[in-house]
């Protein structure tokens, strides 16, 4: 069990997970946590890497860093999606091995799972038929991650575990409208097309500033702003204003607060071995050998939303009277997609935070920094 004053490397700080894993630890009286962004320690690095972990003599590493998006990001760059995440994992798993880090705590994701999978979504079911082809790379990656844990737990008898967490949303959300995950990315475009509908181009603008998109500059026009907002489209017209969405709106998803995962993630560390991983594993495999794999554990909430239905809630949280459309000729993804949990239930941990009770927080926070 970690102590107060353990040497704690939180990989992936200013992101969504390890920022909410950051407060959480700070906030639960942890008080030697070492952060490094982007500019102090290349995680792409192996030789830098090295050094970090040799100078340092870290003793417990959550490991949140990764290079995430949504639909579009997956499906746009693809060899970056994969090269970057295997390299960013072979380095810290591999350097944490090799000067003794005591744990480590691995994130993956729900992704890792087929596409024709059934639901819900149980350890097991990993590598049991074709990936989900939109975020394909990614997938392969986190999949490759957990199994190396597993394989140096096994060869090197290091106490490494692998968590796959259900999809995420927080305070610290990327809000960008290329790249982001689904439900900031509602969140951002049903405000703005708030703000369109009351006319409202001082918001607009000030929202610009905070999260830039092609072609905003320091003084956008009416005409500009309606053109920005066209190109994502938020339009009006002598109805009002029309948000139109991707896919059919007919996927359904499973959504966990970030602030929830990060306890999560402090109970896995503290109270959760490789060891009762495996045992679990062997209680519930059906492979008569007993060989040892499927030893990740997921974290989710056990409910899952249509992305229509999501829509309509965020919207009726931030009070946009508009109209919502979808757009049927983009892509889907997995139609379905939520995760057996009963592992971590029966392990001791249940997510607090309600979808409306976190949506309302982030939509707050959103607001009170524009």
């Amino acid at each position: 069990m970690m102590k107060p004053d353990s040497k704690i490397f939180i990989a992936g700080h200013n992101g969504l997970v390890g920022s909410a894993i950051t407060r959480y630890l700070i906030d639960n009286g942890y008080q030697n946590l070492i952060t490094r962004n982007r500019a102090e320690l290349d995680l792409l690095n192996q030789t830098d890497v090295d050094i970090f972990f040799r100078k340092e003599k870290i003793e417990y590493v959550f490991f949140a860093a990764a290079k995430v998006g949504g639909i579009m990001a997956n499906t746009t760059y693809r060899g970056e999606f994969i090269f970057e995440n295997l390299q960013i994992q072979n380095n810290i798993i591999h350097f944490s091995y090799k000067h003794g880090v005591k744990k480590l705590l691995f994130l993956g994701s729900s992704c890792i799972y087929p596409k024709n999978a059934p639901q819900p979504l149980k350890e097991e079911y990993l590598l049991s038929s074709e990936l989900e082809y939109t975020n394909e790379p990614y997938a392969i990656a986190k999949i490759a991650g957990l199994k190396t844990i597993e394989s140096y737990n096994l060869q090197y008898g290091t106490n490494f575990i692998a968590a796959m967490p259900t999809n995420l949303f927080g305070l610290n959300d990327s809000f960008d409208l290329d790249n982001s995950h689904v439900l900031p990315a509602l969140i951002r475009k049903i405000l703005l097309g708030k703000f369109l509908d009351e006319r409202d181009f001082h918001s607009i603008r000030k929202d610009f500033k905070k999260n830039p998109v092609a072609d905003s500059d320091n003084y956008l026009s009416e005409e500009k702003i309606r053109k920005i907002l066209s190109h994502y489209g938020i339009k009006e017209n002598s109805s009002g204003v029309e948000i139109t969405l991707w896919g059919s709106g007919e996927p359904m998803r499973e959504f966990l607060f970030s602030d929830d995962l990060a306890e999560a993630c402090l109970f896995l560390m503290n109270k959760i071995d490789f060891k009762d991983l495996v045992a679990f594993s062997n209680q519930t495999s059906s492979v008569k050998n007993k060989e040892i794999r499927n030893t990740h554990i997921n974290i989710g909430t056990g409910k899952d939303i249509k992305i229509r239905e999501l829509a309509k809630i965020i919207s009726e949280i931030i009070g946009f009277s508009g109209k919502l459309l979808w757009d049927s000729s983009k892509p889907d993804g997995t139609l379905r997609k939520y995760l057996d949990v009963s592992k971590l239930a029966s392990l001791g941990w249940k997510h607090k935070t309600s979808l409306i009770d976190g949506i309302e927080k982030v939509y707050n926070n959103y607001i009170a920094h524009l």
